[in-house]
């Protein structure tokens, strides 16, 4: 599995990757756009035939990074490749000096609170009624990282 920046060319397969994994997916004009946006940084999975397989991408705002999505092809789920994307994000923080990292899970997603927490992510509120499509709760997770 390779994890680089993502790229203009990368645009179909992670909408690919979002129509897997989300039930409200982003367009594909939302995704361009994001290519556009200074503050947005995104990194994707892609495996040796040149598939992407997930993604994930933040803003870095100051000296901190909101994590917009985390998601990964429902075809390819237990490969642990959320885990290495994950760990690709924070090295990328750290190089660019982000200090804290931010991020909303849904309540019922408990797979992802813990892939989280695994990352040293802590719950430290709650946005009521967040998600649109069903009006269930976020926690708001945060970790603190300093760069070396």
């Amino acid at each position: 599995m390779e994890y680089r920046k993502m790229k203009p060319s990368d645009i179909q397969g992670v909408y690919e990757v979002e129509v897997s994994a989300f039930s409200n997916p982003w367009t594909i004009s939302a995704l361009k756009s994001e290519l556009n946006n200074k503050l947005a940084n995104y990194i994707v999975a892609e495996d040796e035939n040149g598939k992407i397989l997930g993604y994930v991408g933040a803003w870095y705002i100051l000296d901190e990074a909101h994590i917009t999505n985390v998601a990964v092809h429902k075809d390819a789920r237990g490969r642990k490749i959320a885990n290495g994307l994950m760990e690709n994000l924070i090295q990328e923080c750290l190089k660019s000096k982000i200090d804290h990292i931010t991020l909303e899970v849904r309540k019922s997603n408990i797979i992802a609170q813990n892939l989280y927490k695994k990352h040293g992510f802590k719950p430290e509120g709650v946005r009521t009624e967040y998600y649109q499509d069903n009006r269930e709760d976020a926690i708001i997770m945060w970790k603190e990282i300093k760069a070396v």
